[in-house]
């Protein structure tokens, strides 16, 4: 018989606003809400009577004009129904999204709602299993609904019958049930079957990611799909109080700069994100997990988890097995592990400046450039109970140039790798750090023996006469490389002022008088003994020969390809005026060199 048509205790479409604009982020949702529905009737009824199991889909067609979802689940009563309504009808908004979702009456009502984003019309029928008559409930986006006892005898079960909406029909389509029914709902522990013109489909298969040690290799090939690559290896979590486990994928490349870890979260075999952020520790970059929990929290829109205690454990358990699977990797297999290092040594460098516990045993395997090669940080400790590094990338060039063969310089210009080394007393309490200076490291170099310092003394006068127009000082020192003629030395401001320099005589107007500024800014509190120097190496033959130069020429266009080189060699880019110099240089002493014996110059000290 048909019952009185009422009106819901709420403004509907307001709701549904709310659903559609707040609190789901895609009508695509409906399905998976009729899915969860469906599902908990099954696990209600299992209780009941230890039957059920099936969820049948048959997509909207334009013969049928309607979108059907069966299950054979606990079914509804008629009062049962009436608490649905009354469910459904809640006084307030508010209340409608504070019901709990692990009650399946609640759950069955904000489900229910769910579906007027698609659709017009919902009917739905049900018979309980445990007794009583069939009942039939139609709502309508009007805000009316209507219930009713059946005379036939249904299935026991429920039927979501949904009438669509005139912009919404496609996501009812077989296409598109389809779609979203593997999306949501491939790993349920329930059969879920689609009806098609060709026959039925199963859309449910066994979870990969939760039978790894039963099939490996199907575990293997989840992560390849998911990665679109091989993983580099898979690693196994889990936190039993929550009933959270699932894969960690390590990623055989390495992501993109500032990238954060990214899970496929699962809440009792249903997809709850695709990218939930929250799961793993922010700094399990290097890994994509496949994760289904059975006790974490989803919010109201079932696409986010709340953050809470529970969640808070499982972040820690979950990180706390990926730092297990680094500290057995280097113990079972450290060849993999360097390779491992090797991928994604960037983003650990960054890693161990968080996590103590880590960084007392990676940081051993992380690499960085120093004066002796590039060398893995177990090694340098070992080697080297004093460790020195430089700021930039600018100051290690110049320091590595005088630095004595018998210590270590590290290259702390690099990303981390600064920051790395002045952790390295806490991790190695015998080791020492210490920063080098640019002008304190050539104040460390000895000058010429007292013998030869008369000659060196002139020879940074007549040397840095010649260089005065280019703004750089000369110096003298004896440097324990005879190969080495001349080393370029500034501090860091220095040059960065010279780069602005440069930099005007290839910018316009605007951007050179913007640099000027800066310079006439940053001169005015700048010391006038800060300059850009010239070391020349008293121990190299060419240096000591120039002293015997007495053609001033000759002298001055040997002095200036002595700057020339030691600015490449330093890697400082040539301004213009340098590129004239070394070529009118070099062509000169081309020149001179028909007039001058080279035998008498090799004699001169």
């Amino acid at each position: 018989m048909h019952g009185e048509i009422q009106q819901f205790q709420v403004d509907l479409r307001g709701v549904v606003d709310l659903l559609s604009r707040h609190i789901y982020s895609s009508p695509r949702v409906y399905l998976r809400e009729l899915l969860q529905n469906a599902r908990d009737a099954i696990t209600a009824r299992s209780e009941v009577d230890g039957s059920g199991g099936t969820i049948r889909i048959t997509p909207l067609t334009e013969a049928s004009g309607e979108f059907v979802l069966r299950d054979d689940g606990v079914g509804l009563n008629a009062t049962e129904v009436a608490e649905l309504l009354a469910t459904v009808g809640r006084s307030s908004k508010r209340d409608i999204f504070d019901l709990p979702r692990s009650d399946y009456l609640g759950q069955f009502g904000i489900g229910l709602l769910s579906c007027f984003m698609v659709a017009d019309t919902i009917v739905i029928r049900s018979r309980s299993a445990r007794g009583g008559a069939s009942v039939e409930w139609t709502g309508s986006a009007d805000g009316t609904f209507q219930v009713a006892e059946l005379a036939e005898e249904l299935p026991i079960g429920t039927s979501v019958h949904l009438i669509p909406r005139f912009d919404a029909d496609d996501l009812l389509r077989p296409d598109a049930v389809r779609e979203l029914a593997t999306t949501f709902g491939e790993f349920l522990p329930v059969r879920v079957v689609l009806e098609t013109p060709s026959g039925d489909v199963d859309i449910t298969r066994p979870a990969p990611f939760l039978d790894a040690r039963t099939d490996p290799d199907a575990a293997v090939q989840y992560g390849r799909d998911l990665l679109g690559a091989s993983p580099l290896d898979v690693i196994e979590l889990a936190e039993p109080a929550t009933g959270t486990r699932g894969l960690a994928y390590v990623l055989p490349f390495a992501p993109p700069p500032g990238s954060r870890q990214a899970t496929r979260m699962y809440l009792g075999r249903m997809l709850l994100s695709e990218r939930a952020d929250d799961v793993l520790p922010d700094w399990a970059f290097f890994v994509r997990a496949v994760i289904d929990s059975t006790g974490l929290a989803p919010t109201a829109s079932r696409e986010s988890l709340v953050e809470d205690a529970a969640l808070e454990r499982v972040r820690e358990q979950l990180g706390a097995g990926i730092r297990r699977w680094i500290l057995e990797l280097g113990l079972r297999e450290p060849h993999r592990l360097a390779q491992f290092v090797a991928i994604h040594e960037v983003g650990l460098k960054s890693l161990v400046r968080h996590d103590e516990e880590l960084a007392a045993f990676i940081t051993r395997w992380l690499t960085v450039e120093t004066t002796h090669g590039s060398i893995r940080i177990g090694d340098l400790v070992e080697r080297f109970g004093h460790v020195r590094y430089a700021q930039t990338v600018d100051e290690f060039r110049q320091v590595a140039g005088i630095s004595p063969s018998a210590e270590v310089l590290v290259n702390g210009g690099y990303l981390y790798d600064a920051d790395l080394v002045r952790m390295l007393p806490e991790l190695y309490p015998h080791v020492t750090v210490e920063k080098v200076d640019v002008t304190g490291e050539l104040d460390r170099l000895d000058p010429p023996p007292l013998d030869d310092r008369a000659a060196a003394v002139e020879l940074e006068e007549r040397a840095g006469a010649v260089l005065a127009a280019s703004d750089c000082a000369v110096v003298v020192r004896a440097i324990d490389r005879p190969e080495l003629p001349g080393l370029y030395v500034a501090d860091p401001e220095v040059l960065r002022s010279l780069d602005r320099h440069r930099t005007k005589g290839i910018t316009g107007a605007l951007w050179g008088g913007v640099l000027a500024r800066i310079d006439d800014t940053l001169s005015a509190g700048r010391d006038d003994d800060l300059s850009a120097r010239l070391c020349l190496n008293w121990s190299n033959r060419v240096v000591r020969s120039l002293t015997g130069v007495r053609d001033d020429a000759v002298f001055s266009r040997t002095v200036q390809l002595l700057y020339i080189q030691a600015l490449l060699a330093g890697h400082h880019p040539l301004s213009d005026a340098d590129r004239t110099l070394m070529t009118t240089a070099l062509a000169d002493l081309v020149s001179l060199s028909a007039g001058i014996d080279v035998d008498t110059i090799d004699d001169v000290r």
